[in-house]
C-alpha cells in the first residue's frame, strides 16, 4: 500500500439516519425489515444506505433477531454446470434480505452431505437451498430449518421446489426442427437410467410422431457418444435430416462426426442441442441452437422463495415451474 492511499471511513447508521433524515431506529427497521414504516420511507433509507455504502453488522441483526442472516447452498454438482448460474440468481435474489450464501458440495457422496448438513446446522443458517447436476428426484434433506429444492426435485413432492420445465423444453425444440421442414429425425440422448433422457425422449417422440427415425438412441451425455451415435445410424443405413440431441455435448459430437462424413450443416442435416452451455453452443460449428432452462431463473424464484419461507410469508407456490427459452443458431438456419 503507497504512503498515499487511505481507507475509506466506515459508514455508522447514524450517518444514514442523518442523511436520510430519521431516525436511528427508523433506519434499523427500514433496513431489517421490521417495524410499521411506510413503503416509501422504507425504500428512501434503503437508497440512503445504498448509496453512503452502508454495511450492516449482521451480528448485530442475528443476536436481535434470532437469525444469522447465511444460508446453505447444498449441490452435488462437483462441476458447477448447472450449480454456478443457479447459485448466481440465487445470491441476487437473496441479496434483497442481506442474506449471505455458503457453498457445500456433498460430491455425491452420502456420509459427506451428513457431515455438510450438520456443520450447515452448527452454524444455524437461516436456511438451505438444495440443487444438483440432474433431474433426478432425490430423497428430502432432513433438517428442520426451510428447505428449497432447486432444479433437482424432492422424492417428497411436497417439499418447496423450483424446477426447470424440461418437457416443455423437448417439446418447442422437436417442434422448431418440423417448422423448418425436416421429416426424418434422429434423436440422440444420454443414459436411459436418467430422468432427463427419458422424459425429453418420451416427447420427442409425442411430437415427432412419423418424423421420428427409429428408436431414441440412448448413450452418455458425451461427445465421444454422438459421435459413435452418428456412425451407429449411418451403419444401420438410417435416413435423416436433423439431429434432435438430448445435451449440447452429444449434439457437439455430432457435429463433429457430420463433418468428417463430409455432411453439410444444416443443409443436409439440422442439429439441436440441449442446455445451451455456452462453452459447448457458441464454439460448435456452426453454432448450436438449443435449449436455454433458465436456471438463473429457478435460482431467482428459489431464492425468492426461501426468503419468504425464512420470513414467514405466505408462498403462493410451492412448486414452482420455470419454462425454457430455444435459442436459435447456425445449425439448425
Amino acid at each position: 500500500m503507497s504512503a498515499h492511499s487511505s481507507v475509506p471511513p466506515v459508514v455508522k447508521i447514524g450517518d444514514v439516519a442523518r442523511t436520510a433524515g430519521v431516525s436511528v431506529g427508523t433506519v434499523s427497521k427500514a433496513l431489517n425489515g421490521t417495524g410499521s414504516l411506510r413503503a416509501e420511507t422504507r425504500r428512501h433509507v434503503q437508497e440512503v444506505a445504498d448509496r453512503l455504502g452502508f454495511v450492516a453488522d449482521s451480528r448485530g441483526r442475528g443476536l436481535s433477531s434470532g437469525r444469522t442472516f447465511t444460508v446453505g447452498f447444498l449441490t452435488t454438482d462437483t462441476f458447477g454446470r448447472f450449480t454456478l448460474p443457479i447459485l448466481m440468481g440465487a445470491e441476487d435474489a437473496l441479496a434483497v434480505g442481506r442474506m449471505a450464501v455458503i457453498l457445500a458440495d456433498t460430491r455425491d457422496d452420502p456420509a459427506r452431505e451428513e457431515h455438510l448438513l450438520r456443520s450447515l446446522r452448527g452454524r444455524r443458517v437461516d436456511g438451505l437451498v438444495v440443487t444438483g447436476r440432474t433431474t433426478d428426484e432425490r430423497p428430502p434433506v432432513d433438517i428442520d430449518i426451510p428447505v428449497v429444492h432447486a432444479f433437482a426435485p424432492s422424492s417428497d413432492r411436497d417439499r418447496p421446489a423450483v424446477l426447470s420445465d424440461e418437457s416443455a423444453g423437448a417439446r418447442v425444440v422437436a417442434e422448431h426442427l418440423l417448422a423448418i421442414g425436416r421429416t426424418r429425425v434422429l434423436h440422440v440422448t444420454g443414459p436411459r437410467r436418467h430422468h432427463s433422457a427419458t422424459a425429453r425422449a418420451e416427447v420427442v417422440a409425442g411430437v415427432l410422431g412419423e418424423a421420428l427415425v427409429g428408436q431414441a438412441m440412448f448413450g452418455e451425455w458425451s461427445e465421444d457418444w454422438g459421435r459413435r451415435a452418428v456412425d451407429l445410424a449411418l451403419a444401420s443405413g438410417l435416413s435423416f435430416d436433423a439431429v434432435c440431441c438430448g445435451s449440447d455435448q452429444v449434439a457437439r459430437g455430432v457435429l463433429d462426426r457430420l463433418r468428417d462424413h463430409g455432411t453439410s450443416v444444416p443443409g443436409e442435416v439440422a442439429v439441436t442441442g440441449f442446455d445451451n452451455w455456452d462453452v459447448m453452443a457458441l464454439a460448435a460449428r456452426p453454432p448450436l441452437t438449443t435449449i436455454d432452462l433458465c436456471l438463473w431463473d429457478v435460482g431467482r424464484s428459489a431464492g425468492r422463495m426461501l426468503l419468504d419461507l425464512i420470513e414467514g410469508r405466505e408462498v403462493a407456490e410451492r412448486r414452482v415451474v420455470v419454462p425454457p427459452r430455444l435459442e436459435v443458431r447456425g445449425s439448425t438456419v
